[in-house]
Formats: structure tokens, sequence, C-alpha cells
């Protein structure tokens, strides 16, 4: 929240703004600064991981890169709308969801999008971290052991939660830059491996055949990467003005920018799986694999690179708490959650060896939050943008009322058919610790956030027929509740 005496954003190096409404004056963002953050943040190891779960799995170069190509760009299809209702609102998604759920029930957003990139943080900086301490264990002969791994983490946590104290000026700077360097070192790394690329090399299928195993590939290594953005996209969108930007070229621009950012890396990742013949180690596979001159490169994209994209969801973190404690400042709640960060990260690595945890959280994380996105984009669409942005910010500013109240602060409707979307994705989802009890059904493919947004769309339509024009009203319209303070 922006405190009452706070300096203006506009002339503050750090970030004034919470999830409170940008004033239409400090909506100074263009379509082209999404695309900008939308490929600079992704280039990283963090992302390019992703690529390798084709090979993984048994596919061919070609194979597994027509699944992710075909993955991602459903998952556009089904995410990019999402950036439309912060450019309505102009605040954050998990803030703006509250014209769908109630200004209590946008809790379920907040919650489920600050977990979900606490996790994605924890395995970027687990992934960046081994590609640094391999790097410098090959160019120098550094021993990569527990000190290597806790300078590592330090620095690259320290650079993250630098970017996001300061706010989303910086990082628009920052992942600007980022676009075309690391785009370069990833141009450079084609090169470095093309000698050993054979792209019709594949491996068994992990799930005997070509076709489940292809299909796995698409929904794990394609549809993943931007379901991953379902409460993260409001956060740039909400610098935008729709007064001076149009939806559709704001749409085209989160397409674009999801499309390139997210193919360039997970591509890369798939053409040096296969040239190095990375089995169930990439990092390590790259690292050994690599010839001497780009071991530099790699060092370069693990620290620049893993910072950019961490900082951007230690931002979104610290957005979300703030949500969740309306009486702390976006700045206290970054602090909080780039501490919370950092120990994840040294527990998980040095304590508990919790990488498959975590990735089983995401996971599981996933399927929850898919049906969330999924009535908000309804709620969205039956509204058509036309949103209350005071009533929205009852709940941050500690009052009651407003078009949004509903029950008590939520939305019925929206809640139950949120609650029962999440089960059955909770039923039907594979990770390394939990399979859940409907996969035999799906053929052993984790089709969970698939099966979560489709139950929740049907039910939540079912419940709320009547719902027509703004957010809040039925057809026929109420009148608006009064915003009323607690005092």
């Amino acid at each position: 929240m922006q405190q009452p005496h706070a300096p203006s954003a506009g002339h503050s190096l750090i970030e004034q703004h919470g999830v409170d409404t940008i004033p239409e004056a400090e909506r100074t963002s263009s379509p082209r600064d999404v695309v900008s953050i939308l490929v600079g943040s992704n280039l990283a190891f963090g992302v390019v991981v992703f690529g390798w779960l084709p090979v993984s799995f048994g596919l061919s170069f070609w194979a597994g890169a027509g699944s992710v190509v075909l993955g991602t760009v459903l998952g556009i299809v089904l995410t990019a709308p999402l950036a439309l209702v912060s450019l309505r609102t102009a605040t954050n998604l998990s803030t703006s969801s509250g014209a769908h759920f109630g200004v209590r029930g946008r809790l379920i957003g907040s919650v489920v999008g600050l977990l979900l990139s606490l996790g994605y943080t924890a395995l970027a900086l687990w992934v960046g971290g081994d590609v640094v301490v391999g790097a410098l264990n090959r160019m120098l002969g550094l021993p990569a052991d527990g000190p290597a791994y806790v300078v590592t983490y330090s620095v690259l946590a320290a650079l993250s939660a630098t970017a996001a104290v300061f706010g989303y000026r910086l990082l628009l700077k920052l992942e600007k830059l980022l676009m075309w360097a690391m785009g370069g070192l990833l141009l450079a790394g084609l090169f470095a491996f093309a000698p050993h690329f054979d792209g019709s090399a594949h491996g068994a299928y992990l799930l005997g055949g070509f076709w489940p195993t292809w299909l796995l590939s698409v929904v794990a290594a394609g549809l993943s990467g931007p379901i991953a953005f379902i409460t993260l996209l409001g956060d740039y969108t909400r610098y935008v003005s729709p007064a001076r930007h149009s939806g559709r070229k704001v749409l085209r621009s989160t397409c674009l920018g999801l499309f390139l950012g997210l193919l360039i890396p997970q591509l890369f990742g798939t053409f040096t799986a296969v040239a190095t013949g990375a089995g169930q180690n990439y990092v390590h596979s790259l690292i050994t694999g690599a010839p001497a001159w780009f071991l530099l490169p790699l060092l370069i994209n693990g620290l620049l690179g893993s910072a950019g994209n961490t900082g951007l969801m230690l931002y979104s973190m610290g957005l979300d708490l703030d949500a969740i404690l309306p009486r702390a400042t976006r700045l206290q709640a970054t602090y909080v959650v780039a501490a919370t960060a950092a120990v994840l990260v040294f527990l998980g690595h040095f304590v508990w060896s919790a990488q498959d945890a975590v990735t089983s959280f995401v996971l599981v994380l996933t399927a929850i939050g898919t049906p969330w996105a999924v009535i908000t984009l309804i709620g969205h669409r039956r509204c058509r943008g036309d949103y209350d942005r005071a009533s929205l910010q009852v709940l941050n500013r500690r009052t009651r009322g407003g078009i949004y109240w509903y029950r008590a602060g939520w939305n019925v409707p929206a809640t139950v058919a949120w609650a029962a979307g999440g089960a059955v994705g909770l039923c039907a989802v594979d990770t390394p610790v939990y399979q859940g009890p409907l996969l035999p059904l799906t053929g052993g493919i984790d089709v969970s956030f698939l099966l979560s947004g489709a139950v929740a769309a049907l039910l939540y339509l079912a419940l709320s027929r009547r719902a027509r024009g703004r957010a809040g009203a039925t057809a026929p319209a109420v009148a608006e509740a009064p915003v009323l303070s607690d005092r």
C-alpha cells in the first residue's frame, strides 16, 4: 500500500506503489515495454531447463521442439487475456480478482500467486547456482562444494532482491538490457554446441510410445510455461494506460512477449540437451559439453539472467504479500519475501535436498491456480472490463462495503467453483512425490490444470447464470453499496 506521505512514484528512485490503484499520470509504459519484460526476464536457465524435458522424455529435437511450440501457443491463448484485466483496473491481478471473488475472496489469488512465485524463485536460483558453480569449476578449478554454493546463492539473492526492492521502473530497464544481452549469449550458444547436434537422435520413450510421450511433452514442457504467468501479467500491464493504448495492442504484445520469452530459452534448452546428450542432469551435461570459450557466457547468464528472472518473481511476491497484509508497504513486503526465498534456497540445498518437493509444490499450486485464472477471465468477459476501482481497494484500505462485498467479502459461486476445480486438479496431478488417483484415466499424462480449469468454468457458469454487466451486479442491476469505514 502507498503511504499517505510517501513521495510520488514518478519522482522516487524506489517504487512507492503497492497494490493501490496506479494514478493515470504514472501509467506511462507501452505495450513494447510489456514485450521487453516478458522476453528479458525469461532468458535465464530457470526457463531454459524446461526445454530439456522433452529430451529427457526420449523425444528427438524436432519432435520435442514441435511439442513445446504447440503447448506454448495453446497456453498463451489461455493466459494472455489476463493482461487485459489489470489494464482496466490499474492494479495487480490478485487484487483485480476481487471483482469476481469478492474483496476478501481475492486473497485466494494473492496466496496462490505468492507461493507459486516462491517456488519458481527457488527453482531458478538452484539452476542458476548450479550453472555458476559448474562454470567456475571448469574455468578456474574452484571446488564445487558447500562454500561455493553459499557465495553463489548469496550473490544471486542480493542481486534479485535489489532489483525487486527498487521496483517496476528499474526492473523494466534491467529487462530491456537483458533481452539483448542474454539473447546474444543464447545465440552464441547455438554455434558453440552445433558441431555435436543430431536432430534425429532420440532415446527410449518415457510412456512407451511416441504419441503418448509427445502429448506429455506438450503439457509438461509447453503448456506449463504460460500457465506459470497466471498471477504475474497484471504486474506489468497496470502501468499501461488504456487511454493511450488499446486492449488489442496490449493483448498482441503480451502474446508476442510470452511467445518469444518462453520459446527462445526453451528451444535453446532442447537444442543443447540433444547436443550434449543430457541425461538426468542437464546442467552437468551442459557445463561438461560446452567449449571453453563458451564457459564465460554461461557464467554471465547464470548470474545476470537468473537475477533478472528471480528479481521479477520477488517483485510479484512483494505485491502479493502487500495485498495479504494491507498494513505493510510494498517495500516491507518485498524485504520479507526476499529473506524467505533466500532461506528456502539455502535450506533446500543444504538441509532438505528439497528440489523434488518444491517441484511438486509448484505443480500442485498450478493445478489450484488455474481455476482461479479461468474464473477471473470469465468474470472479465462478462463485465466487459468495466470495474469499480474504488471498490477493489476496500480491503487494502481496511474498510467494508462496495459493489464487490458480496457476502461478507466473498462471492460464493466463484469460491465454490474454484474449490471444486482445485480438488479435481489435485486428483489428476503427477509430481515427483505425489500422484493423483485420476492419473490412470488420463494415460499417465498430467492434465491437472486443464481439468481443474474446465471444471471450474462449467461450475462457475452454472452457479452464476444471472450475472450480467459490471462485476458485482446481477441482472437486473442493483444499486451499488457504499464503502463504509470499520470505525
